[in-house]
């Protein structure tokens, strides 16, 4: 008796454990899948002596191969300034790397036979049929820079939204200076602003680029939000929650952290340790007035992995399928081409490197060699803002996961040297 007791104890502590960590994959002794358990430890020694440092307030690192979790752990502090310890189900403000989820989500749509990639994006947004493009001049007497207004040689379509090559920007980044001052002057973002005012503002705005010429990182994703919404009739949130999250068993994905998961939001130091800047990230306890597709979202390590072995599986994950595995090798091949030349790599600012094409959400490596850091061709991979990062590597049945919550220019340091830290485990 007291042993069924006992069992049945145990079992009701078990499930309570699993809803609070979120659905967790199968593990595995890390020998059990190529990889060496003291070399992995070298990912601990370096992100503890950083934590120390005070160059990080804390991250976790999440390393699966073959289908299995050989590495989880956590550092330092979910919150430095209560000296809340990290632990592994801290809920991390995902930014860019809310882009693939939006990329998969458009897909879904393209499977449901409601969208194509050749779309114009102006046949689910009217507003956005006939655009500009502002063009750089230079008088040929005084030198100087102008610009002028032309109409766009093309409509965008559903296939510049994923690959970025729309002619949309970010106006704070932008190059383009009159593309710049219009974006200020619109006041166009997606915060504070309801959907169907984001893409009136846009509309109003030049694009920097002729649609399909030059991959430029943008709001293009946010407008890919935007068509999911407007096909599905549900919001970015909604649609993400039934045909992603709930399927996946992502139980602590979204745009907004509620009031009893707020104690489990990370947060970064008050200043940035490199630069002194001060650091404001979104406030995520507040439902925001529109989903951003490009940069809104929020995760845990165990429910982005969920998203990552889906992908790596093919599209499906624990009977639930999310994708075919021929629409996720379109996502995950380069959609660039001859595009690439016309400007910067996609990587130079993720990983300070080039290498890497891009496809349908994510950066996709060309090759074994040319990328400065470890990866085989075909691995695919995205950032976040705040200091998360991701990569998934076929080849070699390999994803891994760092979270952390600090922006600034560290970021991309630790996504390289956590890549090859990862990569030097490898034994067989």
């Amino acid at each position: 008796m007291k042993a069924l007791v006992f069992l049945v104890i145990f079992t009701a502590l078990a499930a309570i454990h699993t809803f609070a960590w979120g659905q967790v994959l199968p593990s595995a002794k890390p020998e059990q899948v190529g990889l060496s358990s003291d070399r992995l430890d070298r990912i601990g020694q370096v992100l503890k002596a950083d934590v120390a440092k005070g160059q990080i307030p804390g991250a976790v690192a999440l390393v699966a191969r073959k289908g299995r979790v050989a590495y989880f752990e956590a550092f330092g502090f979910r919150d430095k300034a209560t000296d809340s310890p990290m632990a592994k189900d801290a809920i991390f403000r995902i930014y860019s790397m809310t882009k693939p989820i939006t990329s998969v989500a458009a897909m879904i749509l393209a499977e449901d036979g409601k969208v194509a990639l050749t779309d114009p994006v102006s046949k689910s947004l009217p507003p956005l049929t006939k655009l500009d493009v502002a063009v750089q001049k230079f008088d040929s007497v005084t030198g100087k820079a102008g610009y002028s207004a032309v109409p766009a040689e093309r409509e965008i379509t559903i296939q510049d939204l994923h690959r970025h090559t729309s002619g949309l920007t970010y106006g704070e980044t932008s190059l383009n200076a009159r593309v710049k001052e219009a974006y200020a002057k619109v006041g166009v973002d997606w915060k504070e602003l309801t959907a169907a005012e984001q893409v009136e503002r846009l509309a109003k705005v030049p694009l920097a680029y002729q649609p399909g010429t030059v991959w430029h990182y943008g709001l293009s994703t946010d407008v890919l939000g935007r068509v999911v919404e407007a096909v599905s009739g549900a919001t970015l949130g909604q649609f993400f929650q039934e045909r992603i999250f709930s399927p996946l068993k992502m139980t602590d994905s979204g745009f907004s952290v509620t009031k009893e998961k707020v104690t489990r939001l990370a947060e970064p130091f008050a200043k940035d340790p490199t630069t002194g800047n001060p650091i404001k990230l979104i406030d995520v306890t507040v439902p925001p007035a529109n989903d951003s597709g490009g940069g809104g979202g929020v995760a845990t390590t165990v429910d982005y992995a969920r998203f990552c072995q889906m992908l790596l599986n093919g599209g499906s994950l624990d009977g639930a399928r999310i994708l075919s595995r021929t629409t996720v090798r379109l996502m995950t091949s380069d959609h660039l081409g001859r595009i690439a030349d016309a400007g910067p790599s996609p990587t130079t600012g993720l990983l300070g490197t080039p290498g890497y094409g891009f496809g349908l959400g994510f950066a996709v490596r060309l090759a074994d060699g040319v990328a400065g850091v470890h990866g085989s061709a075909g691995d695919y991979t995205w950032g976040g803002f705040a200091g998360t990062y991701f990569w998934v590597d076929p080849k070699e049945d390999l994803f891994g996961i760092l979270m952390t919550q600090q922006p600034g220019p560290i970021r991309v340091q630790y996504r390289k040297i956590f890549r090859q830290l990862v990569y030097q485990a490898i034994t067989d």
